[in-house]
């Protein structure tokens, strides 16, 4: 058996599509490209492919991870022959970026995720005073209460970083804890902020692994 990780941008005409979408689209991706695709065991055996971390409806990313494995009677594949194989199957929407091996007992992809770094831009005009202040507001509270699918919850353990980049056009940079059970959504740090997410494009830059 071999495991390979991908590496792929995930763009706009996708942004709207879920994780779960996004999880069958890998899936016929791969049976398509001629890869024989590993299952688990059990009654309702499922696709041994797993996603680094959900990034949630509207958000686009240039750092989404997968890994897949392959079955044990499957040739013996290089990366190469991998991203090759794929590239010529990879949907409008998705950007192949690399693939690389990983080791069999490895750790789960998605219990290796410590953060993730996000650029924001805006549709609407904002100054940078008006920018700067909330920011300045939120990074100085212990606490900053929200509520989620009604349950509670404190964001501002789950803000690592938060950057107003004094550029034209203006835009904010955020790093957020990306741990289970301890994720940060970008798109909660902007209503925490006072700005409708809708009124930007938020974007996932990288993922940061634990030491």
């Amino acid at each position: 058996m071999q495991r390979f990780r991908i590496t792929y941008a995930k763009t706009q005409s996708l942004r709207y599509t879920g994780n779960l979408d996004i999880h069958k689209i890998w899936e016929r991706t791969i049976r398509r490209a001629g890869l024989s695709l590993a299952y688990s065991q059990g009654f309702h055996p499922q696709p041994r492919l797993h996603q680094a971390s959900p990034l949630p409806l509207g958000m686009t990313s240039r750092c989404e991870m997968v890994d897949l494995w392959l079955t044990d009677d499957s040739p013996i594949l290089s990366p190469e022959q991998i991203q090759q194989a794929l590239s010529e199957k990879v949907p409008a929407g998705l950007e192949l970026q690399a693939v690389e091996v990983i080791a069999l007992d490895a750790p789960a992809l998605q219990t290796q995720i410590a953060a993730a770094e996000y650029i924001v831009s805006f549709l609407d005009e904002i100054t940078i005073t008006t920018l700067l202040d909330s920011v300045r507001t939120i990074m100085a509270q212990s606490t900053v209460m929200r509520e989620r699918r009604g349950k509670k919850y404190d964001l501002r353990p789950l803000i690592l970083d938060l950057q107003v980049q004094q550029s034209d056009p203006l835009l904010l940079t955020m790093q957020l804890s990306a741990c289970e059970n301890a994720t940060g959504r970008a798109d909660e740090v902007m209503l925490a902020l006072n700005i409708e997410p809708a009124l930007t494009r938020i974007e996932r830059t990288n993922l940061i692994f634990k030491n």
